[in-house]
C-alpha cells in the first residue's frame, strides 16, 4: 500500500492493536486469518492474510533464544535431564503454541499447566507483601531466595602491594545470609563491593558501595588488631556491610595463691574426714573387722597428702589473657548508576507523565460524556420525550445531534477537555 505509519501514531497503534489480536488467534488457529483494518490511512483500507507457519519464519531468531536459558538453569543446578521429575510453566508467553513445543522438546517430557499462567507471578508477589507488611498476619513461609550476580569484596592489603580481593557469595548463594569476615589491621581501613560478572548485569556499573570501618587501633604491644566485620545480603537481595567489631586482649599476672598455714591444714583436714565419715560408718556396719585398717590407711593418705602439700614451693605467676569487643562505626557511600541530577530529572519527568495522564483521562471523559449524552438524548427523543417535543424540534434537534456525533469522529476526535465541555453546555 505504500504507506508510511510511522509518520502517524495513531495508524501506528491501530496497527499494533491488530497485529496483537492476530497473533492470539494464530495460538489457536494454524489455519490462514485475515487481517483487515478499515480507513487505516489517508483514506485507505488494509487488508491482508497470515498463517502460523509464515509467522513462525519470522520468529526464527527469537525462538532460538528459549533455550539456551533452559541449559543454563541445568548447569547452574547441576542436574540432568533425567532428574527432572515435571516442568511447570507459567506466564502469558507460554500460550503460545511455538515456546511450549521448544520448552517440551529441550525436556523430552509433556508441560504441565495446572497454575494460572497470569496470575501466578501476581499472587506470589501478593503473598510476599503480605509477609513484608506488619499490617498483615500470614502463615509463617520459609523462603529461601538465591544471589543473581556473584559478589566480591576488594581492599588494600597491608602485607602485600596492592589489591586483595575475595568472592564473598557466589553465584545461586542461598540468601538472605550473612557471612563474618577477619581482617588485621592497625588503622581503619575500606572495603570495595562489587560485581565481580559485570557482562551478566542488566546495567553497566559492576561497582556496588564503598565501607569504610572507621576507629581501627593496634594493640597496646604495637600489633595487627583482630577485627570483625559481618556482610550480609538481605531478604530483599541487598548487600551490606551490618556490623564490624575489634577484639582487643589484655594481658595480666594472675596474683600469687595464698600459703597454707597449720590452721588451714588443720581445718582441711577436719573438712576432709567429715566428708569421708558417712563412708566409713557405711563401711564399719558391712566388714567391722575391716574397720581399723580403712581407718588407719584413710589417715595416712590425709597424713601423707599435707606433707606433700607443705613441701611444694611456691608457684610463680602466670599470666593471663583477657579479650573484649569494640563496635566499630561505618561509614556507607553508596555507588549510584545514575547521579543525582538525572535521578530527579526521571523523578521530575515521571511528575509530568502522572499529570498527563491523569489530564487524558478527564479529556476522555469529557469527550465520553458527549457521545453518551448524544445517544441517550436520541433514544429519548424518539421514545419517552416523543409526546413532549413537536416534530420541527424534535428534527432540528435530531439533526443538531447527528453533526455533533460526526464531529466526534472527524475533527472532534482529538480535542482539549475545554472543548468537550463547552459542546456538551451547547447541547443542553
Amino acid at each position: 500500500y505504500k504507506l508510511d505509519i510511522k509518520s502517524k501514531i495513531r495508524a501506528l497503534l491501530r496497527l499494533s492493536q491488530e497485529c496483537e489480536k492476530l497473533k492470539k488467534l494464530m495460538s489457536a488457529n494454524a489455519s490462514d486469518l485475515p487481517l483487515s483494518i478499515e480507513c487505516f490511512m489517508n483514506d485507505v483500507d488494509v487488508s491482508g492474510t497470515m498463517n502460523r507457519g509464515k509467522f513462525l519464519e519470522m520468529c526464527d531468531d527469537l525462538l532460538a533464544r528459549v533455550e539456551p536459558p533452559l541449559r543454563s538453569v541445568l548447569e547452574q543446578a547441576k542436574l540432568k535431564k533425567e532428574d527432572i521429575y515435571a516442568v511447570e510453566i507459567v506466564g502469558g508467553a507460554t500460550r503460545i503454541p511455538a515456546v511450549k513445543e521448544k520448552i517440551s522438546k529441550f525436556f523430552g517430557k509433556e508441560l504441565s499447566t495446572t497454575l494460572n499462567a497470569d496470575e501466578a507471578v501476581t499472587r506470589g508477589c501478593a503473598l510476599q507483601c503480605a509477609i513484608l507488611s506488619p499490617a498483615f498476619k500470614v502463615r509463617e513461609f520459609s523462603i529461601t531466595d538465591v544471589v543473581p550476580y556473584p559478589i566480591s569484596l576488594r581492599w588494600n592489603s597491608p602485607a602485600e602491594e596492592g589489591s586483595s580481593d575475595c568472592e564473598v557469595f557466589s553465584k545461586n548463594h542461598a540468601a538472605p545470609f550473612s557471612k563474618v569476615l577477619t581482617f588485621y589491621r592497625k588503622e581503619p581501613f575500606t572495603l570495595e563491593a562489587y560485581y565481580c560478572s559485570p557482562q551478566d548485569l542488566p546495567y553497566p556499573d559492576p561497582a556496588i558501595a564503598q565501607f569504610s570501618v572507621q576507629k581501627v587501633t593496634p594493640q597496646s604491644d604495637g600489633s595487627s588488631s583482630k577485627v570483625k566485620v559481618k556482610v550480609r545480603v538481605n531478604i530483599h537481595g541487598i548487600f551490606s556491610v551490618s556490623s564490624a567489631s575489634l577484639v582487643e586482649v589484655h594481658k595480666f599476672e594472675e596474683n600469687e595463691e595464698p600459703m597454707e598455714t597449720d590452721q588451714n591444714a588443720k581445718e582441711e583436714e577436719k573438712m576432709q574426714v567429715d566428708q569421708e565419715e558417712p563412708h566409713v560408718e557405711e563401711q564399719q556396719q558391712q566388714l567391722p573387722a575391716e574397720n581399723k585398717t580403712e581407718s588407719e590407711e584413710m589417715e595416712t593418705s590425709q597424713a601423707g597428702s599435707k606433707d606433700k602439700k607443705m613441701d611444694q614451693p611456691p608457684q610463680a605467676k602466670k599470666a593471663k589473657v583477657k579479650t573484649s569487643t569494640v563496635d566499630l562505626p561505618i561509614e556507607n557511600q553508596l555507588l549510584w548508576q545514575i547521579d543525582r541530577e538525572m535521578l530527579n530529572l526521571y523523578i521530575e519527568n515521571e511528575g509530568k507523565m502522572i499529570m498527563q495522564d491523569k489530564l487524558e483521562k478527564e479529556r476522555n471523559d469529557a469527550k465520553n460524556a458527549v457521545e453518551e449524552y448524544v445517544y441517550e438524548m436520541r433514544d429519548k427523543l424518539g421514545g419517552e420525550y416523543e409526546k413532549f417535543v413537536n416534530e420541527d424540534d424534535r428534527n432540528s434537534f435530531t439533526m443538531k445531534l447527528e453533526d455533533t456525533e460526526n464531529w466526534l469522529y472527524e475533527d472532534g476526535e482529538d480535542q482539549p477537555k475545554q472543548v468537550y465541555v463547552d459542546k456538551l453546555a451547547e447541547l443542553k
